[in-house]
């Protein structure tokens, strides 16, 4: 229950290296804001042809950017 309470006093992606998966053919989250938010947060994007639900459509595609997170 302690981590409920904790106050946050950096968000991660402001010191953190941050990735982001653009889902080109999302019809939630238009292609061109997932870009905006993206280089917001000073992020390293790839790009795939996808739905909003990348991670089933495309799961070799959110695999492989893990890795390279990783790396």
């Amino acid at each position: 229950m302690d981590a409920l309470n904790g106050a946050v006093s950096q968000a991660a992606w402001q010191t953190r290296p941050s990735w982001y998966l653009v889902a080109a053919d999302d019809r939630m989250i238009p292609a061109a804001a997932q870009r905006s938010m993206a280089g917001r947060a000073g992020a390293t994007t790839v790009e795939v042809a996808a739905s909003h639900s990348v991670y089933l459509s495309q799961p070799d595609a959110v695999a492989d950017l893990i890795e390279q997170a990783a790396a």
